[in-house]
C-alpha cells in the first residue's frame, strides 16, 4: 500500500467521527491509534516468544525487562496475551481490554500514550458507542515496516499532522517542515564531512530543539544511512506540544533509537538536555511567536549567567522567540578543540536585520559575526511551508569553518529555483526538485560566486562587511540672535551646546573610515555639525535582497511615448466605431 492510499485509509476513519467530534478533534483520536496500530505490527511476529519469555522469568522472580528486549529485538515490548485483532473477539469489553493492552506494555511506550491523553479519547469513543468500530477499522490495515517502512511510515504521520493543523486553524508560526527543505539542510550539514562520515564505525550525535514529529532527525538518519551503513547517528531532541513530542517518540522508537533522548518541554525554559553538546543540530524554530511565557526565566538565565548561559549575546523583542532558539544551539555546540559542530537552522527574514545597533537582536548577530560561526545563509522561494507563505532562510553556522570559508559568509539566493506543485497544500505551492537540491548545495559545496540568467544567486562576503557604526551627529543650539550658546560650567564651558531638536544619526560601514565619511557625507550640508563618539554604537545587520537587487533601468522617453501614441490610436480607433 502506498503512503498515498494509507493516509487517505486512516483519514476515512474521521467519517466514523463526524458528529461525535469536532473536525479540530479527530487527531485526537486517529494519531495514536496509527501509532498504537504501528507499534501492534511491529510486535506481531515476536509476540509469542516474548510472551513465554516473560512467564518464565516470572516464575524465576527475575527482572524481564532486558530479556524482553532481546525477544521482541525492539527498544520496547508488550507482555499482554492481547493485541487489537484479538480485542475484536470480546466487543463488551473492549474498553477495559483495550486500557489493558495500552498498559502491557514498556513504560517508553506508556509515556507516549499518556502525552495523547489516549485515556480520554478511549472513554469518550466508548460512551458515544463508536470504539469497537474505530479499532475495527485499524485493525484492517498492515502496518508492519514489512508493508510500510519508516520513511512511509514517517510520510503518512507528517500528511496527518498537516492536516489536523489546517483543521484546527492554527497559526503560521505553528508550521510544518517540508522534506524536502529538511533534505537541503541536511546536506549543507554533511557536506563538509563525507569523508568522515564514510568511515566504518563512526558515530555521531543529532539534535533538534524543536522536534516536531522528528522528521529533521530522521531525515539525517536516512542520510547518513545511505552514504555508510556502518556508521550510527544517535538523535537527540525536545518537543513542546505533547502529541507531536508522542508521535516523535513513537518514530524514534521504532527506529531503534534511546526514546530517553527526546524529551518533553520548553526548551527556553526548561532546557532538557543541560550541559549536553552535539556534533550537529537542526532546527525549525516557530516564526514570529511571543516568547512572554518564557520570558521570566529567560531574562533570569540572561541576567544571572550572562554568557555562561546560553543567551549572553543578548534578548531579543518578545514578540519573536526565533533568534533564542540561535543562541540556544550555539550554547550546544562542541568546542573546536573537541572537534566542534555544525548546525542549521531556519528563520523568517526578521533575524537578519531586525533591530538598530545597540539592539538585542543587533548584538546576537554580532556575536555570531565577530565570532565567525556564520557559514552561509540561503534564501528559499516564498510559499514553500504548508502554513504560511512567507520568505524563509536556512542559516548554516560551524565553530570548525574550513580554512578557505575563515572570516567569510556566503549568501545564496534560492528563491527563483522552485517548481510548481501539482496539488497545493495548504499555503505550500512550490516544492524544490532533487535538481534544485542538488544546484544549491553544489553553490555551497563548491564555495563560490554564480549568476544565473545575468542575476547573482551566489554571493561571498567578508564577516565585517554586514557591521556598521551608528554615529550621533549634533549641531549646536542657538540664541535668539542666532549666535552659538556655549557652556558656562564644567568640562562643558566654553563649548558648543547641542541642540536636541537638531541632533540626528548615521550609520557609518565598519570598514569605512568615520572621520572620512563624515567630511564627505555630513560636513558639507551641516559645516557646524560634530560628532559624539561617547553615544557610538556597533551594530550588524544582514540586508539579504538589498545583495542580490539588480537595477533594470527604466525604458527611455522616446520609447514610452511610441507606446502611448499606439494606446491613444487605439483608443480613438474604437470611439470612432462607437459613434459611427
Amino acid at each position: 500500500m502506498n503512503q498515498q492510499a494509507l493516509s487517505a485509509f486512516v483519514w476515512s476513519v474521521a467519517d466514523l467521527l463526524r458528529g461525535d467530534y469536532k473536525q479540530s478533534e479527530y487527531g485526537r483520536v486517529i494519531l495514536p491509534l496509527t501509532v498504537l496500530r504501528r507499534l501492534d505490527c511491529v510486535l506481531a511476529p515476536t509476540k509469542v516468544a516474548v510472551l513465554a519469555e516473560f512467564e518464565e522469568k516470572k516464575k524465576l522472580g527475575i527482572n524481564p525487562e532486558p530479556f524482553l528486549l532481546r525477544k521482541a529485538g525492539q527498544s520496547f515490548f508488550n507482555t499482554s496475551p492481547l493485541d487489537l485483532k484479538t480485542l475484536m473477539g470480546d466487543q463488551d469489553h473492549i474498553r477495559e481490554n483495550l486500557f489493558s493492552y495500552v498498559a502491557a506494555f514498556s513504560p517508553a511506550v506508556r509515556d507516549i500514550f499518556e502525552r495523547f491523553e489516549f485515556h480520554a479519547q478511549v472513554e469518550r469513543l466508548a460512551k458515544a458507542g463508536l470504539l469497537y468500530q474505530v479499532v475495527e477499522k485499524f485493525t484492517q490495515v498492515d502496518l508492519h515496516p514489512h508493508a510500510v517502512d519508516n520513511y512511509q511510515m514517517g510520510l503518512v504521520f507528517e500528511e496527518l499532522i498537516r492536516k489536523f493543523a489546517e483543521l484546527s486553524n492554527e497559526t503560521a508560526g505553528e508550521h510544518f517542515t517540508p522534506r524536502e527543505v529538511i533534505r537541503l539542510m541536511v546536506n549543507l550539514l554533511f557536506i563538509e564531512d563525507d569523508e568522515a562520515l564514510s568511515k566504518p564505525g563512526v558515530v555521531r550525535t543529532i539534535y533538534d530543539p524543536t522536534a516536531g514529529t522528528g522528521g529533521m532527525l530522521s531525515i539525517a538518519g536516512e542520510y547518513l544511512a545511505e552514504h555508510n551503513r556502518k556508521a550510527r547517528l544517535t538523535v537527540f531532541g525536545q518537543e513542546l506540544n505533547p502529541e507531536s513530542y508522542a508521535i516523535c517518540k513513537a518514530d524514534m522508537l521504532i527506529k531503534g533509537q534511546d526514546v530517553a533522548n527526546i524529551v518533553f518541554g520548553n526548551t527556553l525554559s526548561d532546557d532538557g538536555h543541560p550541559h549536553k553538546r552535539f556534533d550537529y543540530m537542526l532546527s525549525n524554530p516557530p516564526f514570529g511567536v511571543e516568547w512572554k511565557k518564557v520570558e521570566k526565566d529567560v531574562r533570569k538565565e540572561h541576567e544571572t549567567q550572562g554568557y555562561n548561559g546560553r543567551f549572553g549575546p543578548g534578548l531579543p523583542r518578545v514578540s519573536d522567540g526565533s533568534m533564542l532558539f540561535l543562541l540556544h544551539l550555539i550554547s550546544k555546540m562542541r568546542p573546536s578543540s573537541e572537534g566542534g559542530s555544525r548546525f542549521g537552522i531556519v528563520l523568517n527574514g526578521s533575524p537578519l536585520f531586525t533591530g538598530g545597533a545597540g539592539s538585542g537582536e543587533s548584538e546576537i548577530r554580532r556575536y555570531v559575526l565577530e565570532n565567525d560561526l556564520l557559514e552561509a545563509i540561503v534564501g528559499l522561494p516564498t510559499d514553500m511551508f504548508y502554513n504560511t507563505g512567507i520568505s524563509t532562510y536556512v542559516w548554516i553556522l560551524s565553530n570548525r569553518k574550513p580554512e578557505h570559508r575563515k572570516g567569510k559568509v556566503q549568501l545564496i539566493d534560492a528563491g527563483s529555483m522552485w517548481q510548481k506543485m501539482r496539488k497545493s497544500l495548504g499555503s505550500k505551492r512550490k516544492e524544490l526538485s532533487d535538481a534544485h537540491i542538488d544546484e544549491i548545495t553544489r553553490l555551497f559545496g563548491q564555495f563560490v560566486e554564480a549568476e544565473q540568467d545575468g542575476k547573482p544567486i551566489s554571493r561571498i562576503f567578508r564577516n565585517s562587511d554586514f557591521g556598521y557604526r551608528t554615529i550621533t551627529v549634533e549641531r549646536p543650539e542657538r540664541d535668539e540672535a542666532g549666535k552659538i550658546v556655549l557652556g558656562t560650567r564644567g568640562k562643558q564651558k566654553g563649548k558648543p551646546q547641542a541642540d536636541a531638536k537638531l541632533r540626528d544619526t548615521e550609520n557609518v560601514p565598519l570598514n569605512e573610515d568615520v572621520d572620512a565619511y563624515f567630511k564627505r557625507e555630513v560636513l558639507p550640508h551641516a559645516s557646524d555639525a560634530w560628532i559624539d563618539h561617547d553615544k557610538t554604537k556597533i551594530g550588524y545587520e544582514i540586508p539579504f535582497n538589498r545583495h542580490f537587487y539588480v537595477f533594470t533601468p527604466p525604458r527611455s522617453l522616446e520609447v514610452i511615448d511610441v507606446e502611448l501614441k499606439q494606446v491613444v490610436g487605439r483608443i480613438q480607433t474604437m470611439l470612432s466605431e462607437v459613434m459611427g
